[in-house]
């Protein structure tokens, strides 16, 4: 991990109050920038040659001769050949001359390496840097581990294919989009074999997949993603927030449950299989019984994190969880930072984001109220990494 002196070096080089919101422009990049303008910063959106047409075009900022903002979101896009050329000593350099507090996203991560971003990455970074790794799957202290620390709810796991005994979901990498899910599922050893040999065959999923893959019990409930936010500056109110909930449209499963029995079982003899290739969102409410549940679940995780991985969660974290029959919560995901799924309540907000804070309260937007509030307390190096 790169030495945290080294961050905060760079950081008291910062004009703080000429300080920008920078993210990766991919994954939730809209709903940071967003809320990121809202709160009177303007934005770098580091693009992809050839993906940036979004962020450097269709959103890109105008802002009349006083420098207010008459649309868009994108102040400066940063486009590069590559994503990870953002690791490039000059690109960081221009991150850092730019006062640039960078945001993590899943797609940062992704393209870039949890190494590299762990150990090169020298520009300051809003939120837990360690915590990142968390999300790599199979991790030796991976979020399972930090769930099972917590005493967390999350499903049964199936230690070797011979045991699936039950409908049994298998979380491996897709194959060729590499920021994917090639996830199966399976109720009996024998249809594990016949639907992996399938999507092997159709390039899905790699023939050794089974050594990254994660076995679990498959949970029969509606799923929501918990967007929550823990501050670190708080002093009256709680430091936990709930500011949203969300839920998955994959492709090609939402396609594949909306065809009758007949047509779904057909398509599986052909072996036809559905995919879990997550392609939008949508917004989502708890009956009001359930949320003291969730902030129960999310002051565990909260204070497990900051025991096994100090200074533990700073900002916006995720936790995407199942409901089953009996209104119980198990955690099948956990995100460590913005949830892939937040742009749902962008510019609107979203109902308990709105209701506490008693205006259009998006996780983007919470995320740079809390800079703001760091930049005008001078307390910028509590919430960053």
């Amino acid at each position: 991990m790169i030495d945290r002196g080294r961050v905060i070096d760079n950081l008291r080089k910062y004009d703080l109050k000429k300080a920008k919101i920078g993210v990766v422009a991919s994954h939730s990049a809209l709903d940071t920038c967003d809320g990121a303008v809202s709160e009177g910063f303007r934005t770098v959106a580091v693009s992809q040659k050839g993906r940036d047409s979004t962020f450097s075009k269709y959103f890109r900022s105008q802002r009349d001769a006083k420098g207010s903002l008459i649309r868009g979101v994108v102040d400066e896009p940063m486009i590069l050949d590559k994503f990870d050329h953002i690791l490039k000593p000059e690109n960081q350099n221009l991150l850092m001359k730019n006062n640039v507090l960078f945001v993590p996203n899943r797609s940062f991560v992704s393209y870039c390496g949890i190494d590299a971003v762990e150990n090169d990455f020298q520009v300051p970074v809003v939120g837990s840097r360690n915590l990142l790794r968390s999300e790599e799957r199979g991790d030796e202290r991976d979020y399972y581990w930090i769930l099972e620390k917590a005493g967390l709810p999350f499903p049964k796991k199936v230690d070797r294919p011979e045991d699936i005994n039950g409908l049994t979901i298998i979380k491996v990498h897709h194959k060729v989009k590499k920021l994917e899910r090639g996830f199966f599922t399976a109720q009996s050893y024998d249809q594990f074999l016949e639907k992996s040999h399938n999507l092997i065959e159709q390039g899905v999923i790699e023939p050794d997949f089974i050594k990254q893959a994660r076995m679990e019990q498959y949970i029969i409930g509606p799923v929501f993603n918990l967007d929550f936010f823990y501050s670190p500056l708080e002093e009256k109110g709680e430091r936990i927030e709930l500011l949203g909930i969300d839920w998955r449209f994959e492709s090609s499963l939402d396609g594949y449950a909306r065809l009758p029995a007949k047509q779904q079982i057909e398509l599986e003899m052909d072996g036809i299989l559905p995919e879990y290739t997550v392609c939008g969102h949508n917004s989502a409410t708890l009956r009001e019984s359930l949320l003291d549940n969730a902030f129960e679940l999310a002051e565990k995780y909260v204070k497990a994190a900051e025991k096994y991985y100090s200074p533990g969660i700073i900002g916006p974290f995720c936790l995407q969880t199942c409901v089953d029959k009996d209104l119980k919560f198990f955690i099948y995901d956990v995100a460590p930072r913005i949830g892939g799924g937040t742009n749902v309540h962008m510019a609107v907000g979203h109902p308990y984001g709105n209701a506490l804070w008693r205006r259009e309260m998006s996780t983007g937007r919470r995320l740079a109220m809390e800079v703001r509030k760091a930049v005008e307390q001078e307390r910028v190096e509590e919430i960053v990494t």
